[in-house]
């Protein structure tokens, strides 16, 4: 009985992952992998989560949930980058992690505690690169997938949201533009390591974050904070490796840079192997 109901709370939480920002289409190794992330208590408590930003107060309304326990849940959600909590306004509140961003790269940006890696990097491939599956449902009908969310062209804004290849200028203004830094373990090419798939020699040590993004990844360990000097040299490096600099969708105040290559990122991928020419916009 235990069995069936920890299967069903899962497939809750499929469907509730799936009404996110981005696409989670149902199949066997989406149940595995939140079997693998999730205990039955947090998929149950991230089912009856409300869509969007919440407060704590508002989440214990909703849920039911007794404070002490809805506290240590969240805790442990966060620490897994399966729910991301952010300060706004000066009190907490938390958001339930997309398939990406969010639970995809937050778990193969770990490095805190007793992982099991390689066995995430192979369960993430195998429903990733499946075919007519992730990206059929995020890119088939047109839809714009915007794993990194969209920052516009220079003067413009477009209707869609997209992801824009930077130029090293751009690139640096962004640093320029911020206050903290941190730069953590890419997790596509954390992923293709373990699978055997990794055909550069790009170090791992490149994704960047900045402000408030940077602030959620110091406070959990999924990165390391940096200077705006080293942040400058992280650019400039990838610049020389031939690297596609990609910023998320925000006209103001950048979070992510990825820096990206064309054997590992899932995000190029989308375009060379499997053909859907709308995962990204170039600049």
């Amino acid at each position: 009985m235990g069995h069936m109901v920890g299967k069903d709370v899962y497939r809750k939480l499929g469907r509730k992952i799936d009404g996110l920002i981005t696409r989670a289409p149902w199949n066997d190794t989406l149940h595995a992998i939140l079997a693998e992330l999730y205990t039955t208590d947090e998929a149950d408590l991230v089912v009856k989560m409300p869509y969007g930003l919440a407060g704590f107060e508002q989440i214990a309304r909703v849920t039911g949930y007794e404070r002490d326990r809805l506290q240590k849940l969240l805790d442990g959600l966060c620490a897994k980058g399966l729910v991301a909590d952010f300060e706004i306004g000066g009190k907490q509140r938390y958001s339930i992690s997309p398939m990406v961003v969010g639970i995809f790269e937050f778990t193969m940006m770990r490095t805190r505690g007793e992982l099991n890696t390689k066995q995430w990097a192979k369960l993430f491939h195998t429903y990733m690169q499946s075919p007519d599956l992730f990206y059929k449902a995020n890119c088939s009908s047109g839809q714009r997938i915007s794993p990194l969310r969209a920052l516009p062209h220079e003067g413009t804004v477009a209707e869609d949201d997209f992801v824009e290849v930077l130029d090293y200028e751009k690139a640096t203004a962004i640093v320029e533009q911020a206050k903290r830094f941190a730069i953590g373990i890419c997790s596509c090419r954390h992923e293709k390591q373990h699978v055997g798939e990794q055909q550069c020699d790009i170090p791992l040590d490149t994704c960047s974050s900045f402000d408030t993004a940077a602030d959620y990844v110091i406070r959990h360990g999924f990165a390391r904070e940096e200077s705006k000097t080293e942040m400058l040299v992280n650019i400039a490096r990838s610049c020389e490796g031939r690297l596609a600099l990609c910023a998320d969708n925000v006209q103001k105040r950048t979070s992510y840079i990825c820096h990206c290559c064309g054997c590992c990122c899932n995000i190029l991928l989308g375009v060379s192997r499997f053909g859907y020419p709308n995962v990204i916009v170039t600049s």
